[in-house]
């Protein structure tokens, strides 16, 4: 997993409140039985005017000019902001494999649904929950200036504007360790790779019956 200490980046406005989770990856594109090439159907329905399958070539499709992530100003955004209660829905990990692989590194929302909030953190996005009235003042920002960038250090846990006013967040201190040092579930399970090893060893010594090989 990458890590993540200070990210700077174009801002992304999702302007709907309750985005759930199949609108984020349409549910025909769960069908892959592989953890990547989601980032081009991200929000596939609204972005384009024909209907996705997998396996298909982007350039064949009919892009919605309308949708936010298809306008010109939007290109290249690695920040998104978006309205309360993002991730609603099914549980699918896909949908923050899909945030992930278009490019985004961090969603600021005032809610989000808790099971994509927890899956964000163990894929490498940082969710930031900040105050309604807050995130309506960086819509409004978002709107008013083409290329609005926002500047996130997740070390001092602030949200930086341009014009140097910082915004605090809050993220439990255990998410915080993993996203720093770029540790998923199985990262943090090897740290202790060498004590596991030994274990195995010293079990299949003891008890070779249960196996041929080590295991680990």
């Amino acid at each position: 997993m990458r890590t993540f200490t200070v990210h700077q980046g174009l801002v992304a406005p999702m302007d709907r409140e309750n985005v759930d989770t199949d609108a984020i990856i349409p549910k025909q594109f769960l069908k892959s039985i592989r953890k990547t090439g989601f980032g081009p159907n991200l929000f596939d329905e609204w972005r384009y005017h024909d209907a996705g399958f997998p396996g298909q070539d982007p350039a064949s499709r009919r892009p919605n000019a309308d949708f936010v992530l298809n306008q010109p100003r939007y290109q290249g955004a690695s920040i998104l902001l978006a309205r309360k209660n993002f991730g609603c829905g099914s549980s699918r990990e896909h949908a923050p494999w899909a945030i992930d692989q278009y490019g985004f590194r961090a969603i600021l929302a005032p809610s989000f649904a808790d099971i994509f909030f927890n899956n964000c953190f163990k894929n490498g996005l940082l969710p930031i929950v900040l105050p309604e009235a807050t995130i309506a003042r960086l819509f409004d920002d978002v709107h008013a200036f083409p290329g609005y960038q926002l500047t996130i250090d997740l070390e001092r846990q602030l949200v930086i504007q341009s014009q140097g006013e910082e915004i605090p967040f809050e993220v439990q201190p255990f998410r915080r360790y993993c996203l720093l040092n770029g540790l998923d579930d199985i990262g943090l399970t090897l740290r202790h790779a060498d004590k596991i090893k030994a274990f195995e060893t010293e079990r299949l010594a003891t008890k070779p019956w249960l196996a041929h090989t080590a295991t680990f």
